[in-house]
């Protein structure tokens, strides 16, 4: 019985519960992203861990409040989960997706330049800050090259 559960650790301790948990003999997980001058833990306050068969010890290690429950055993934590956020680490730091980047075939709405108020459909990048659009032009479909910071994601109307 292996699996992956949480602990919940004293605000700013992550590193010294991850610390004396692993001198325990825990295998244990503290991602990191990077802040915008330091680097903090993705999610404050917590390590994952890796449980064995000796639990019970967990919660009177230094830095732990707790080991989260499902009922009296461990919450267990699929492995997929851990490894998702692991496979997204470059240099020990957790990249996070960008919520505002565009994905090709994505609807876009040009903001500004000489085609501002077009909607056209996003290609990708075309070089350095420029991205190709494909826009309905005089009944055709004409990629065309704009700044990247004249685009944006289409915003449909929300109907009440």
């Amino acid at each position: 019985m292996m699996f992956w559960s949480v602990v919940q650790t004293e605000t700013q301790r992550e590193n010294v519960a991850a610390h004396f948990l692993q001198q325990g003999g825990f295998e244990t997980y503290l991602p990191k992203i990077k802040a915008v001058q330091r680097v903090v833990p993705l999610f404050p306050a917590y390590v994952f861990v890796r449980i064995v068969a000796h639990w019970y010890s967990i919660n009177n290690t230094i830095g732990v409040i707790q080991l989260l429950h499902a009922g009296d055993q461990p919450a267990k934590l699929k492995d997929k989960i851990v490894e998702a956020i692991k496979s997204r680490e470059r240099g020990g730091i957790v990249r996070l997706p960008d919520p505002n980047r565009l994905r090709p075939g994505q609807s876009v709405r040009i903001k500004r330049g000489s085609f501002e108020g077009h909607c056209g459909v996003y290609q990708g990048m075309s070089g350095r800050q420029r991205e190709r659009v494909l826009l309905e032009l005089l009944g055709r479909s004409v990629p065309v090259d704009v700044a990247t910071a004249d685009i944006g994601p289409l915003q449909l109307a929300s109907r009440s």
